[in-house]
């Protein structure tokens, strides 16, 4: 194992000079590798970088290595954070708004907002109480299964098995009924 350079070994002792140096070498490149990588409607680079950034400071006291071995250590956290918001961004596409879109085809206008409004709130008032918690976490307030694992006080297993029995319960809903309540 490598021993840590001067700035590294600040960093992890707390040092804010150290942390401005690391950010000042690494951040706008790790802004611009995000922003070549950006999908349309995904995460914004900012805010990607942000919570890489976030995560190498939770997490520096396991990096061992130079500023030069630290960048790529903090890219390997962005391309980690970049993927799972990908993921999640298809995932939820592929959810309930697949669901609803589905059902409300023909609904257009002003109306369409209320309708889709109704319809979900039925869908979800349908789901067993755990499922419905966990949906509402990760679609409706775009939680990842970590936070909602945490508030839900569940394992991050459990809330992806509850997640993909609950839209599997709403798939299974026939076109254009309503959700049938099967607590």
């Amino acid at each position: 194992m490598r021993d840590d350079d001067q700035t590294v070994a600040a960093a992890k002792s707390g040092d804010s000079t150290a942390w401005h140096e690391l950010y000042r070498a690494h951040a706008g490149r790790l802004l611009l590798w995000l922003d070549a990588r950006a999908h349309p409607g995904g995460e914004l680079p900012e805010d990607l970088a942000a919570a890489s950034w976030l995560v190498a400071a939770e997490r520096i006291t396991d990096f061992h290595g130079d500023q030069s071995d630290f960048g790529g250590w903090l890219f390997g956290i962005a391309r980690n954070h970049a993927a799972n918001a990908g993921r999640r961004s298809a995932t939820r596409s592929r959810g309930l708004g697949a669901i609803a879109s589905s059902t409300l085809t023909a609904a257009t206008g002003p109306e369409h907002h209320l309708i889709a409004d109704e319809w979900v709130r039925e869908a979800l008032a349908s789901l067993p109480p755990k499922e419905r918690d966990v949906i509402a976490c990760l679609e409706v307030l775009d939680l990842d299964v970590a936070a909602t694992a945490d508030a839900l006080g569940m394992s991050a297993v459990a809330v992806r098995v509850a997640r993909h029995r609950a839209l599997k319960r709403l798939r299974a809903q026939p076109e254009g009924t309503e959700p049938a309540a099967d607590h």
